[in-house]
């Protein structure tokens, strides 16, 4: 009986632990992708979201992904499939990253092709997430600064948006929450804080 119990409270043990695991993302670099990008990306989420966090083996960008409307570019929709069917049985999210730009096509309250359609069927943007989902993307194309510390910092900030998307989170309209929609514009990005407002928080801690 004494042996009966102690392998019933392993097992508990066993099964309490697993269920406070953290979630696991990896790091999908798409070529061009450099260490120091990748290293940036994997310490902010690990820090913001105290999540798992590991690199892939770079790959190139898949060809069905790629359009040229206005410009070249990569489907943000499809690299989002792409990455979902690479993402490994031991992960929970996958992170994508690029230097190249990426776009979508940006849609009204009603679903049509926001107006004037010419400037948004092919929308350039900082990066995507599904919401809630496993895969989301960024682009450093926009990104670009000068100043090699904001850049870095817009790196950090549109990776862990694209990751609150994927746990679910919406477009918040707390001052300074990183979850702010960007507005169109990379000033929103450089004017938001690292971090989650408690709201935000507190609907991805339960």
């Amino acid at each position: 009986m004494t042996w009966q119990l102690s392998a019933f409270v392993v097992i508990m043990v066993l099964v309490s632990a697993c269920r406070h695991q953290p979630p696991v993302v990896v790091i999908q670099p798409y070529t061009g992708i450099d260490q120091t990008t990748c290293d940036t990306v994997q310490k902010v989420i690990e820090e913001v979201y105290q999540f798992n966090v590991s690199v892939l083996p770079t790959r190139d960008l898949p060809e069905k992904a790629f359009t040229n409307v206005k410009s070249p570019r990569y489907r943000a929709s499809i690299l989002l499939k792409d990455l979902k069917e690479h993402l490994p049985a031991s992960a929970d999210h996958i992170l994508g990253l690029t230097t190249k730009d990426i776009s979508i096509t940006k849609l009204d309250a009603s679903g049509n092709v926001k107006k004037p359609e010419y400037k948004y069927e092919d929308w350039g943007v900082f990066g995507l997430g599904s919401r809630p989902g496993p895969s989301c993307v960024v682009s450093l194309f926009r990104l670009k600064s000068d100043d090699q510390g904001k850049f870095y910092e817009r790196l950090k900030k549109i990776s862990i948006h694209e990751i609150g998307h994927n746990l679910g989170l919406k477009h918040c309209t707390s001052p300074g929450c990183v979850m702010q929609d960007a507005a169109e514009t990379i000033r929103t990005i450089d004017a938001v804080n690292l971090e989650l407002c408690p709201e935000c928080r507190r609907q991805i801690d339960g």
